[in-house]
C-alpha cells in the first residue's frame, strides 16, 4: 500500500481548532491529534542528505546529555552504545530499564532530541 499523504497537507490553525471546538468538541480534539500525528509523520520522512558528515561521538555525547537530564528526573539514565551507519544505539538504565514507558520516552525525549539535531540519524534504538 502506498503512503498518499500529501506532500503540503491544509491544517486548521489554531484559532480555527478553537472556532470549532466551541461548536464540535469531539471533532476539534480528533482534528487536533490527526495534525499532530501527520506533523510527526512528515517530519519522520524529511530525506536524508547522504552527503552530511556523521556527528562525532562528542556531539552524540551532548545531545545524550540533554535527553539524560530529562530521565534523570524519574531516575531513569542512558548511555551511548554505538553509532552504525545511520542507526544510533543507546542502553537505557536506572528506572528506564524494564519500564512500560521506556519505548515512548526513547521516541519521544530520546530521538527526537537526536533527530532534531542531526537529521541524518535515521533512528535510536534500544539496546539490551
Amino acid at each position: 500500500m502506498q503512503d498518499r499523504t500529501p506532500i503540503n497537507p491544509p491544517f486548521y490553525t489554531e484559532d480555527e481548532l478553537d472556532a470549532l471546538y466551541e461548536q464540535d468538541p469531539v471533532r476539534a480534539l480528533r482534528i487536533s491529534r490527526e495534525q499532530h500525528q501527520l506533523k510527526e509523520r512528515l517530519a519522520a520522512q524529511r530525506p536524508l542528505d547522504p552527503n552530511a558528515p556523521q556527528p562525532t561521538e562528542q556531539e552524540i555525547t551532548e545531545v545524550l546529555n540533554e535527553a539524560r537530564s530529562i530521565l534523570l528526573r524519574d531516575g531513569g539514565d542512558l548511555e551511548f552504545v554505538a553509532l552504525e551507519g545511520n542507526v544510533l544505539r543507546v542502553r537505557l538504565k536506572g528506572n528506564c530499564a524494564g519500564c512500560p514507558r521506556s519505548a515512548l520516552d526513547l521516541k519521544h525525549v530520546v530521538e527526537k532530541l537526536v533527530r532534531g539535531r542531526f537529521p541524518q540519524i535515521a533512528a535510536v534504538e534500544n539496546t539490551f
